[in-house]
């Protein structure tokens, strides 16, 4: 009996053994390309490719998209690295650009020039140029990056006012561009000029629903990047209509009640002086108006902070007439940018990028179901009041 609980025991562990999952397709990191960024722009060989081509290495396919590929680390042979020493082993990128039309296709063309295949599970950012975002719209451009299983919903999408390539380099070899441009718009506790990040699972959603939305626009000159601005694509098309400046953005913060900080600048009417005001908070409400068949909001904006700087040197007592009075030069100062925004999305691009749609679904659904597939139009149409309250609730460390 006992010898055959042991057997029995020997038999069960082995069993069990044996029926263990494992990882029998993985794939040793050391053998792969990590590909962390892709920048797309408008088609435009680089003489690797029309050296090919000459030597009988092209394809059927149209040049439609030029694509970069950034990898880390820059190790492979044969190609030309960017933003790192002489010594292979000081590489921190490596940019490579092959153009075609089809992203899928361009990506599985790297394996004939590769001995490592590319991998995209910690791809970061793609950013994607403005010439190209006119051109075609973003459901094309991003449509194999949706359904690629290896790519992360997380992955941040950008817009470039230049080249792709050139928001995907860099002059600091400690840099690598794709984790930079991903790190930025976690500076908004800093400023109120940036947009909350927009990622591939948000962007998704926001061009399933007919959505007219915006992105982030990067600025480069001399391989130094910058946030300014963004971009504002149409609902309907998913190509770019145009572009907020960053005085915009501020106004877009404010419709949102997304400001977590920042400075508020204006000028003292009396002087000509800066004066500047500190977001500490800000929130928002929108209220649809519905009267019959017209639609019109009205915008409630309120924000706490502190006075920071004045160039004057008239308000520096924080007596309840200056508070009052700096209050109402700020609250003018917001009611321009507002202002401002409202006039660009309403004429200029006939877009609803700030939620007012939104606020029509969840307080009037019926109503909703009968306005949503022409709802940019109408939303250019409506009148929208606003009023905004600037609470100063301090006035920094000076002395009095």
């Amino acid at each position: 009996m006992m010898l055959i609980r042991k057997w029995g025991f020997i038999l069960l562990v082995i069993l069990f053994l044996v029926l263990q999952t494992g990882c029998w397709s993985s794939k040793e990191i050391e053998n792969l390309s990590v590909y962390v960024g892709i920048g797309l722009d408008v088609a435009e060989k680089t003489p690797f490719e029309e050296s090919i081509d000459e030597q009988g290495g092209n394809y059927p396919k149209k040049d439609l998209i030029t694509v970069t590929v950034q990898t880390v680390p820059g190790t492979s042979g044969g190609a030309k690295k960017q933003g790192s020493g002489s010594s292979p082993s000081d590489q921190t990128f490596l940019n490579e650009r092959l153009t075609g039309d089809s992203l899928f296709q361009i990506l599985r063309q790297f394996s004939l020039r590769r001995s490592r295949p590319l991998i995209g599970h910690h791809l970061k950012v793609v950013v994607v140029s403005s010439e190209l975002a006119r051109k075609y719209s973003m459901q094309q451009l991003l449509d194999f990056v949706l359904r690629d299983n290896d790519i992360r919903l997380s992955t941040l999408v950008m817009l470039c006012q230049g080249k792709a390539v050139d928001a995907l380099s860099s002059k600091n070899s400690s840099d690598i561009p794709a984790f930079y441009l991903r790190g930025l718009p976690q500076n908004r506790y800093r400023s109120n000029k940036i947009l909350p990040p927009m990622s591939l699972a948000k962007l998704d959603a926001k061009m399933q629903s007919g959505t007219s939305f915006m992105l982030q626009n990067v600025i480069t000159f001399e391989q130094e990047h910058k946030l300014s601005g963004a971009g504002v694509f149409s609902g309907k098309t998913k190509k770019l209509l145009g572009t907020l400046n960053q005085s915009d953005l501020e106004g877009v913060s404010w419709i949102m009640g997304n400001a977590l900080a920042g400075p508020l600048k204006t000028y003292d009417p009396r002087t000509g002086q800066t004066i500047v005001y500190e977001i500490h908070s800000s929130k928002s409400k929108i209220t649809p108006i519905i009267r019959q068949d017209e639609i019109s909001f009205h915008v409630n904006i309120k924000s706490k902070g502190q006075f920071m700087e004045d160039w004057s040197l008239a308000n520096n007592t924080p007596t309840d007439k200056n508070i009052e009075r700096l209050q109402e030069w700020f609250e003018e100062e917001v009611d321009k940018q507002v202002n401002q925004l409202l006039q660009k999305l309403q004429k200029e691009y006939r877009a609803d990028v700030l939620g007012f749609g939104e606020q029509i679904r969840i307080k009037h659904p019926r109503l909703w179901e009968k306005v949503k597939n022409h709802w940019d139009d109408i939303f250019a149409e409506s009148r929208i009041t606003h009023e905004v309250h600037i609470n100063i609730e301090g006035y920094g460390s000076i002395m009095e």
